[in-house]
């Protein structure tokens, strides 16, 4: 298995709405509970740093990263549920 194989395994167990754990709440659920698990990430490493400023940032980043991940799955989903109805 290369470097790569594993990066996207790993992701996959993470982020991936269908792999994680998560994967037996319903999307929007999951999408808070991953929103909770990010903002309390950005605290650690900014607590970790000592740094009130990097809280914000990391937070913020965070949140606009795993809304639009979700964002894009929920488009992407109903692009499908449309393909199949037609």
């Amino acid at each position: 298995m290369t470097d790569n194989d594993n990066v996207k395994t790993t992701w996959d167990l993470v982020m991936d709405e269908t792999q994680n754990p998560l994967k037996n709440y319903s999307l929007p659920t999951a999408h808070m509970l991953m929103q909770m698990l990010a903002w309390m990430w950005s605290a650690i490493f900014s607590l970790s740093i000592g740094s009130y400023l990097a809280f914000g940032i990391s937070a913020v980043t965070h949140m606009l990263f795993i809304g639009g991940l979700f964002m894009t799955i929920i488009v992407f989903n109903k692009a499908e549920l449309n393909a199949t109805d037609q």
